[in-house]
C-alpha cells in the first residue's frame, strides 16, 4: 500500500517539477526504507528494490522532459530484462538515493543504470532494458530520441552492459 502512497507523492514531485536535465544526466530520488518495505531479515525486502527503480525511471522521465510527451502519445514503457547485483543491505529507516542513467541504446533498445547508494556507500547497482510501447508497437529508438530533442552522438555501451545483452541474446537461442 505504501508505494500507492509514494506513486502519489511521486505525481504531486512532478506537478511541480520545473527543473529539467539533460537526456544522458545523471538523475537522483531520494528515498526512505519504511518498515514496511523490509523483510523478516529487517532489511530492504529484494522486490522493493525493483519497485523504487520503476519510481525512480518515472522521475527520470519527468526530469528529461520526456514524461508529458509519453502521456500525450499514450506510449507506455515495457522492462524488457533486468540485472541487479545487491552488495551491501539497506536498514529500516534508512535514507537512500537511486541515481538513474540512460547508459546508451541500439536499434531497439533502452539501456539503464541504476545505483542505490546512501552514506554507507554503494548498496546495489541495477542495469534495466527497456522499451516504449504504443497500440501498434515499439516505439522506435529514433523516434524517442527525436521526441527528447537529443541531437548528440550516441554513448557506446558499457562493457557490462554489452556483456549482459550477450548473454540475453542466448538465453534466447537456447530456449527455442
Amino acid at each position: 500500500m505504501n508505494l500507492y502512497f509514494r506513486l502519489i507523492l511521486l505525481f504531486f514531485k512532478i506537478k511541480r517539477n520545473r527543473d529539467y536535465q539533460q537526456l544522458l544526466d545523471t538523475i537522483d530520488i531520494e528515498f526512505k526504507a519504511l518498515p514496511t518495505d523490509c523483510d523478516i531479515n529487517f532489511h530492504l525486502t529484494n522486490s522493493r528494490y525493483l519497485a523504487m527503480m520503476d519510481l525512480a525511471r518515472t522521475w527520470m522521465t519527468e526530469r528529461v522532459g520526456l514524461l508529458k510527451h509519453i502521456m500525450k502519445r499514450r506510449w507506455f514503457p515495457i522492462v524488457n530484462a533486468t540485472a541487479i547485483t545487491y552488495i551491501r543491505d539497506i536498514k529500516p529507516m534508512q535514507k537512500y538515493t537511486v541515481s538513474t542513467r540512460l547508459v546508451g541504446w541500439d536499434h531497439k533498445y533502452f539501456y539503464i543504470e541504476q545505483k542505490f547508494h546512501s552514506e554507507r556507500g554503494l548498496h546495489a547497482i541495477a542495469y534495466v532494458r527497456g522499451v516504449f510501447k504504443r497500440k501498434k508497437g515499439v516505439v522506435s529508438v529514433e523516434e524517442m530520441l527525436e521526441v527528447t530533442g537529443f541531437s548528440g552522438v550516441a554513448p557506446i555501451l558499457p562493457a557490462e552492459v554489452m556483456h549482459w545483452k550477450e548473454m540475453l541474446e542466448q538465453k534466447k537461442l537456447t530456449n527455442k
